[in-house]
């Protein structure tokens, strides 16, 4: 046997156990709840590798927008999001897709949201990723979002235990964009609001450096599909094709935050508390959730996919190297980040998917709330981050993951 293969083995074999305990836990789970939760461990992971591959995060491009008015990763965004919509409203409209009753993420407006979502800004500054991507980096190894993980499923908690007292407070009915408009009439408003957030960031990114960022040279072969990286857009088309499957499978959009919640619940009561009477957790849904098992629970099952996923891609792509030698002001950051950014999505219904990519999908005003009063609290976020990460006012940022 020559070196050759000695050497690439090893490499090989973490991601086909990967694979392999991700397929295995897929066809456990559907065994135990039904094929559709087991298809959906695999959206998971699907979304884990395209997540990595393409480092499509929303807490980096956000920086680099509001530091270097560089708007590449946010114009992915609205790629994505409209890509989304056309999907997604007429599926809505009729209340139905392939013969499953589906329904979106339609919340109130009101101060919860206002300043969950700022808070939540704060917190993916600090922590050093958003919800979706602190599932995929710390799934590819980035020991430190474990950190970020771990204190955001604390914050959720703490969330949960608040949530009835904030949604006390003054807020406005949910709207639905297909409610008000219908799903065409939705379309036309949603692809316009697109085109404006785009349109603005090229006239901010021109003014500032004289033309558009060009986006990196990647290898043309097939093989980059496997082991990476991706082109942005490419990544922006999958999540979008990727939400509408779990649509079509779940009957809902794609969530995450939830599921931390559930986590941080089922630790509590596992260590003799008692979160039953807290508000959040006598509605139907979240009291089911909290009595059965934490695998029939949908978020769940696609969290640990994504994790799983990005473990396999970023050992397909030879990069999965933890490492655990993080600075004191830099966990202290993951701490903070991480309990903020629990908090603030379970006071507004949501993290950056759950309100905002799944929100604006689904046609909800509160997805467009969401979005202005978290890119508030980035901007706060991004000029407190010199005080947990050295170096940072100095360095320029790069728009590459979360």
């Amino acid at each position: 046997m020559s070196e050759l293969a000695l050497t690439q083995r090893p490499r090989l074999s973490v991601p086909a156990m990967a694979a392999g305990a991700l397929l295995l836990g897929a066809l456990a789970v559907g065994a135990a709840f039904g094929a559709r939760i087991g298809w959906l461990m695999v959206v998971g992971g699907l979304f884990g590798m395209v997540l990595y591959h393409a480092a499509f995060g929303f807490t980096a491009a956000w920086r680099v927008f509001i530091v270097e008015r560089r708007g590449r990763g946010l114009r992915a965004q609205m790629v994505m999001l409209a890509i989304a919509v056309l999907l997604f409203f007429p599926a809505l409209g009729a209340g139905s897709l392939f013969g499953q009753s589906v329904y979106g993420f339609v919340a109130p407006i009101g101060v919860s949201v206002v300043v969950g979502a700022f808070l939540f800004g704060v917190g993916m500054q600090l922590g050093g990723g958003c919800a979706s991507g602190t599932l995929f980096t710390a799934g590819g190894g980035n020991a430190r979002m474990l950190i970020t993980l771990l204190f955001f499923i604390v914050g959720s908690l703490i969330g949960t235990a608040h949530f009835s007292w904030w949604q006390s407070l003054p807020a406005f009915r949910p709207v639905s964009l297909v409610g008000e408009f219908g799903a065409g009439g939705g379309i036309v408003v949603s692809l316009a609001l697109f085109a404006a957030i785009a349109a603005f960031t090229v006239l901010m990114e021109k003014r500032r450096h004289g033309q558009l960022e060009q986006a990196p040279r990647i290898d043309a072969g097939n093989r980059r599909w496997l082991t990476g990286p991706w082109p942005l857009l490419a990544g922006a088309v999958a999540l979008a094709l990727l939400n509408f499957a779990t649509l079509a499978l779940a009957g809902r959009p794609w969530g995450i935050t939830s599921a931390f919640a559930l986590w941080g619940a089922k630790g509590f009561e596992f260590l003799g508390g008692d979160v039953s009477a807290w508000g959040y957790w006598q509605s139907p849904g979240n009291a089911a959730a909290l009595q059965n098992s934490v695998w029939s629970d949908i978020t769940t099952v696609m969290n640990v996919g994504i994790m799983v996923g990005a473990l396999v891609a970023a050992s397909l792509a030879g990069k999965f190297a933890p490492n655990f030698r993080i600075p004191a002001k830099s966990v202290l950051a993951a701490v903070l980040g991480g309990i903020l950014l629990g908090y603030g999505a379970r006071l507004a219904f949501g993290c950056n998917i759950g309100a905002y990519f799944s929100g604006i999908a689904s046609g909800s005003l509160h997805g467009w709330v969401w979005l202005v009063a978290a890119f508030a609290g980035n901007m706060l976020g991004v000029k407190l981050r010199p005080l947990f990460f050295e170096g940072e006012a100095a360095r320029q940022p790069a728009a590459k993951g979360c």
